[in-house]
């Protein structure tokens, strides 16, 4: 494994761990609220017998620049920044919670560049109070500031991504965490009827389903891939 350093949309730097053949399909993990790439750790070594992962440090977290200026839509642009950096095509982008709300936006934007788009137990904003909470004390692998810069965008009265969801034309798999989950998982039944081509599968592990299960997260995906072969 190694670990580039690259542009993000304004300049930020954008730190992504690679491993896995250059010659197989590329596969991008996106991270969730103060993780890290290496919180895919266990996931990109199952993933790189067949794949080339890269793992991205979103703005703020990990190695990544901490600019103090936060939002989906900024790091929608920074993966976008990294895609073309790297010039990558054909992708496979995963993505859980935050994570998965940047690989909503990414297949908005770039539907024609991913071939694959899977989202682990995260539907666009919704309507919802979320409590912000207290910061933890010592030094965090992340800015303190995306904290409150999300928790001013999940809640999202007006659900504004939502109607744009149709848009989305690339074969989606979401994987929800069932009943332990804090995602009302109904909100994935109705993403799943509002994407064209998208299944739902359902484990029963709470919210951190890649960590809790990584061998059933694993098997979903690639049982999955195996059915809608590129």
């Amino acid at each position: 494994m190694k670990t580039l350093t690259l542009p993000g949309a304004d300049g930020v730097r954008i730190s992504v761990k690679e491993s896995g053949d250059p010659g197989v399909p590329p596969v991008v993990l996106l991270h969730a609220l103060g993780d890290t790439a290496g919180d895919w750790g266990t996931i990109a070594a199952g993933l790189e017998p067949g794949f080339r992962v890269f793992a991205i440090d979103l703005r703020g977290h990990g190695g990544s620049g901490r600019p103090g200026k936060y939002s989906f839509e900024l790091m929608r642009d920074d993966v976008v920044a990294v895609l073309d950096a790297l010039d990558l095509h054909d992708v496979i982008l995963v993505g859980h919670s935050m994570g998965g709300v940047v690989a909503y936006l990414v297949a908005l934007a770039q539907s024609g560049r991913l071939a694959r788009l899977v989202v682990e137990d995260a539907p666009p904003p919704y309507p919802r109070t979320r409590t912000l909470p207290e910061r933890p004390p010592g030094e965090l692998p992340f800015d303190w500031a995306v904290v409150t810069a999300v928790a001013g965008q999940v809640n999202d009265p007006l659900r504004r991504w939502w109607p744009r969801l149709p848009e989305i034309m690339v074969p989606t798999l979401l994987i929800g965490g069932g009943a332990g989950s804090h995602i009302p998982q109904e909100l994935l039944t109705e993403v799943a009827e509002l994407i064209p081509d998208c299944a739902l599968v359902t484990l029963e592990t709470g919210h951190n389903v890649h960590a809790a299960a990584p061998d059933q997260f694993l098997n979903a995906i690639m049982s999955w891939l195996e059915k809608r072969a590129l």
